[in-house]
């Protein structure tokens, strides 16, 4: 559920691990993917920063922060301002000078979390239902720092074939086609995440992984991972063991990154399949419904999620390259049996640079869908059923749809500083058509050091 502000730096260090995917210069700048300033806010750090690049150690330090503030509606109108922040570390050692071995690299991220303050479960939605959306999507539900990953890896084949292996997450290799900079979480970054069997960010486990550079365009991923139950526990923070595992997740992607009219485009296409334990939404296990089951609700021994992604720039200003408009669109869709949002969408459009005097500054408009499943209402509709027949006062919905709208502008105060306000706008919030639509005001800072 995370935030991802250095993705710009992500996308960049990994076309410097393996070659660019395209023969043509590929700069996907106006795609949404910023690089990192030339100098951060402390500089070159009194000489450090030069002397650790130098000895093959880039890094990126930033620190992020998403207020957000009920304006009117939702399920509890009472107003109140909720504030998250992070600090993040990515970095990377080049190893090859070292070890001789072609693109010998250790990839790590460290990420300090604080205020677990959520608008979306405290004031929008109603908590009678499981959370659909956030409003701030770098919302954990923890304080903590933890580590997101820490692996090596290794190029063969002259740089076509890219393998890596240790405590990792998706975002390292998978669903890389839209950036994080909307500050609805369903508006951010690509969708496999709601597959509800691995993590964003900042949670790591086991795996490995291997990118096949099949053409100049064309790269196909595929990874091992595993999937524990307990991984975005506090105890999992810095753990390196395999307790509470349940499974495997085995993810495949093709990425094509292609210019469409000399203009940068990413097209992504994945599937994951897990074989881990996981609880039927509705079913029971020796009964028919979970609901009135003593013995509780069934499991199902697998599980897939689809994923799709596209990204183009579509316009480019006559004097300035990094300056244009790109549109982006992506889909998830999932088991109905485990998954209680089977299908996730979202459109959106991104600005850089509309006003000539503020060049690197960034407009940008999103829509997103989510709908909740069917045999998530049958389990509602039964929840109901079994409290009416004991006598319990409670309340149980059944969900609908639910599409939430973001419209920001961010500025580029200094090349280390970045304030962007937004205005989100809430249609069925937890996809509950009974819950009112809500107006939020959102900002967001990022600073890198």
């Amino acid at each position: 559920m995370d935030a991802k502000p250095l993705y710009g730096w992500l996308l960049i260090a990994g076309m410097s691990i393996s070659s660019s995917l395209t023969a043509a210069p590929f700069t996907p700048t106006v795609l949404g993917f910023e690089p990192p300033p030339e100098q951060g806010l402390l500089g070159d750090m009194l000489g450090l920063r030069p002397r650790l690049t130098q000895e093959g150690f880039n890094f990126n330090f930033g620190y992020l922060s998403q207020t957000a503030s009920n304006l009117h509606g939702g399920a509890d109108t009472r107003h109140k301002t909720a504030y998250i922040d992070q600090f993040a570390l990515t970095f990377t050692q080049n190893l090859e000078a070292l070890t001789g071995i072609p693109g010998a690299v250790i990839e790590g991220n460290i990420v300090n979390r604080n205020h677990n303050q959520n608008l979306a479960t405290q004031r929008l939605q109603d908590k009678s239902v499981p959370m659909t959306d956030l409003a701030q999507e770098s919302w954990g539900g923890q304080s903590i720092t933890r580590l997101g990953w820490l692996t090596a890896g290794r190029s063969f084949l002259g740089g076509d074939l890219f393998w890596r292996v240790g405590l990792m997450n998706k975002v390292q290799v998978f669903d890389q086609a839209i950036p994080c900079d909307f500050q609805i979480l369903s508006l951010c970054g690509g969708k496999s995440a709601y597959s509800m069997t691995w993590n964003n960010w900042n949670v790591h486990t086991w795996g490995t992984s291997v990118e096949w550079k099949a053409t100049t365009e064309l790269a196909i991923k595929v990874a091992l991972m595993e999937q524990n139950s307990q991984a975005a526990s506090r105890a999992h923070a810095w753990s390196v063991s395999t307790q509470h595992s349940k499974g495997v997740i085995v993810p495949i992607e093709a990425e094509w990154k292609t210019q469409v009219n000399q203009l940068p485009g990413i097209y992504t296409l994945g599937v994951s399949w897990t074989n881990a334990e996981q609880t039927h939404l509705a079913r029971g296990v020796s009964q028919y419904w979970g609901a009135s089951d003593p013995n509780g609700y069934a499991k199902t021994h697998n599980s897939y999620y689809l994923w799709a992604a596209a990204n183009q720039q579509v316009t480019q200003n006559s004097n300035d390259p990094l300056r244009g408009m790109s549109l982006s669109a992506s889909l998830g869709l999932g088991d109905k049996r485990t998954i209680r949002l089977p299908v996730v969408g979202s459109v959106s459009a991104r600005y850089r640079g509309m006003l000539d005097a503020r060049p690197n500054d960034w407009l940008g408009l999103g829509v997103s869908y989510v709908k909740v499943g069917s045999w998530a209402n049958r389990d509602q509709q039964q929840q109901q059923a079994v409290a009416a027949q004991q006598n319990i006062a409670g309340y149980w919905p059944t969900g609908s749809s639910a599409i939430n709208t973001e419209l920001f502008y961010r500025f580029q105060l200094t090349p280390w500083f970045q304030l962007q306000p937004s205005l989100q706008y809430w249609h069925n919030p937890g996809a509950v058509s009974d819950t009112p639509d809500a107006w939020v005001m959102g900002v967001k800072t990022t600073v890198t050091f």
